[in-house]
């Protein structure tokens, strides 16, 4: 009998135990006898590969490459998108389109929202412009609200394909340009989803410049396979009314050049004056024309101020109103004009993908002159660089340094390390064959899966550690660990394996993140445990034949054996 069977001497069984082995003996006793033929079948497995170890090697050779090119396809990215249950809707009309077509164009895209299925509500916002919410008559934003995640577990209703479905929707609306962005997955970082770059006149081009610039970023865009909706907000041509001062003839009237611009301030604008508490709440006051006395452009000569003799002095005689046009809002991005570009990638495409095709788009058409900038979630993306290529050798590291501390060795360490790159190669390969990209959560898996991938080969390792030093050969103490351990390895990373399906399977709020990281931990734990099973005993043989000369030290004089001290179980002799 095998190593651990046989009748317990201690007393007669408790009665837990006889109704246990009623219930569930005979089970357990084929179950037991099934595994013990499948581990002899396992330690003569092991016995035929051990026996080709410069094949084996070979093979292990194949699987880092394999690993380094699966690393090399798999697309980059930081923060997956999220389902946050609500989408941005954003509308932009031609250049000085009214308040009226802005609120007719908004009225409609609320009407096809309100129809597609998942949606629960829409927020409808005329006259809001995207680039920092600030009011702008050509400008609208619709907050599309979603149903609960309860009543929307069917792929069509989630936020991307709603998101889809409203881009295709929203193209019937002829009048203005539309688009539909989930809101950033990090608070704080941005309003929109994608990227956002700002592309500067550092040269003093000037508006035109810029906007041409713009435009074309946006036309070369609109060809990128990679690249999904991008806009701008920037606008030059909105029509304004230029207000000339003559300053010599205000001088001569005695009419300070402050007091013209303060009043044209509080009589067409508004002025701020202070609040005041009624009915449990508190209001402002303003200051502010009446809007008859406001609405044409002949009312600004109408207005009046008090020259330094305390006369009145109507604007008419100082000021001629002409048509004019310029930009909308004057932006300025780390001191320089700049114009926002905002998208995100193409469905099937990573946000790296994204921006690797927005930085050659800039570089083939932006002017001289004229540079750009990531701002929002691109650019913390940047500034973390490529802190996940350092981590995870650190880690790598760290396990080697502590367990060369444990074990008074390199060998046996490396024997442990050896098996990581193996769990890579299959979290990687999950996650392209999934369509995922290696984001944070997809590094972090990586990261839990560096201290499983060493649990699995530890349990080989420690157990042939003790053989030898009880005067086993390498050979043998290797094959008869890796028969005595697979009970445990296959137990702990069942357990494991089942316990990430949850996260492979999640839906609901932050599910993204979720998938990320169970995806990467799922895959990587089924392919180290199938290849530590047979490769840890090869690493084994080989480096502690090539460091024969190295003696093995016990972890503590006082550790009890982990094999009875009768064991006299023969060597295998190995495959031919």
């Amino acid at each position: 009998p095998h190593h651990g069977e046989g009748h317990d001497d201690d007393g007669p069984p408790d009665w837990l135990t006889r109704v246990m082995n009623r219930l569930f003996g005979g089970f357990f006793a084929r179950f037991n006898r099934f595994f013990g033929r499948a581990s002899d079948n396992y330690g003569r497995g092991v016995t035929a590969v051990i026996s080709r170890k410069a094949s084996v090697m070979g093979v292990y050779a194949v699987l880092l490459a394999l690993a380094a090119g699966v690393a090399w396809i798999v697309p980059g990215g930081f923060v997956p998108a999220q389902d946050k249950q609500y989408l941005i809707s954003f509308a932009q009309l031609p250049n000085g389109a009214s308040l009226d077509r802005t609120e007719d164009v908004i009225r409609r895209m609320s009407a096809i929202a309100l129809e597609q299925p998942g949606v629960q509500s829409a927020i409808a916002f005329p006259g809001l412009s995207i680039n920092g919410f600030t009011n702008s008559s050509s400008a609208g934003i619709v907050f599309v609200t979603l149903k609960p995640f309860d009543e929307r577990r069917a792929p069509e209703l989630s936020a991307a394909a709603i998101s889809a479905a409203l881009n295709g929707k929203y193209a019937a609306i002829k009048d203005s340009f539309i688009a539909v962005f989930p809101p950033q997955p990090v608070m704080g970082l941005g309003t929109l989803g994608g990227f956002k770059l700002q592309i500067e006149d550092r040269g003093a081009l000037g508006y035109a410049e810029l906007d041409a610039a713009a435009r074309a970023f946006i036309a070369a865009a609109q060809q990128a396979p990679e690249l999904g909706p991008t806009f701008t907000s920037y606008q030059i041509n909105v029509p304004q009314l230029d207000v000339d001062l003559d300053r010599v003839k205000a001088k001569q009237l005695g009419v300070s050049v402050t007091d013209v611009f303060d009043t044209m301030q509080i009589y067409l604008g508004s002025l701020y004056v202070n609040d005041f508490n009624r009915f449990g709440r508190v209001f402002q006051v303003r200051a502010q024309a009446d809007a008859p006395f406001r609405a044409r452009p002949e009312d600004i000569g109408q207005l009046k101020t008090r020259n330094a003799a305390g006369e009145m002095v109507p604007l008419s005689s100082l000021v001629r109103v002409s048509n004019g046009f310029g930009p909308e809002m004057v932006v300025r991005y780390n001191g320089y004009t700049a114009a926002d570009i905002n998208g995100g990638p193409a469905p099937g495409y990573s946000s790296d993908e994204a921006q690797a095709a927005a930085e050659r788009i800039a570089a083939e058409v932006l002017p001289p002159g004229i540079k750009f900038e990531w701002t929002d979630l691109t650019y913390q993306k940047i500034l973390a660089g490529n802190a996940g290529m350092w981590i995870f050798p650190i880690s790598v590291l760290l396990v080697f340094l502590v367990l060369a501390a444990q074990y008074e060795s390199l060998t046996l360490p490396l024997v442990v390390i050896m098996i990581v790159p193996t769990s890579i190669l299959a979290a990687l390969t999950g996650v392209w064959l999934t369509g995922g990209d290696n984001n944070l959560f997809t590094q972090i898996g990586l990261m839990v899966l560096v201290g499983l991938s060493a649990k699995n080969a530890i349990l080989i390792v420690e157990f042939a550690r003790e053989l030898e030093l009880q005067g086993s050969t390498p050979l043998h103490a290797a094959i008869e660990a890796s028969r005595l351990r697979l009970r445990p390895i296959l137990m702990t990373s069942i357990a494991f394996i089942m316990g990430v399906v949850p996260l492979v399977l999640s839906s609901g709020a932050g599910s993204e993140m979720r998938q990320a990281m169970g995806v990467a931990v799922f895959f990587g734990m089924l392919g180290v445990t199938l290849f530590g099973l047979f490769l840890t005993p090869v690493f084994y043989v080989l480096l502690r034949t090539l460091g024969k000369g190295h003696k093995l030290h016990t972890a503590s004089p006082h550790a009890a054996p982990l094999i009875a001290p009768h064991s006299t179980a023969p060597d295998p002799a190995p495959a031919a």
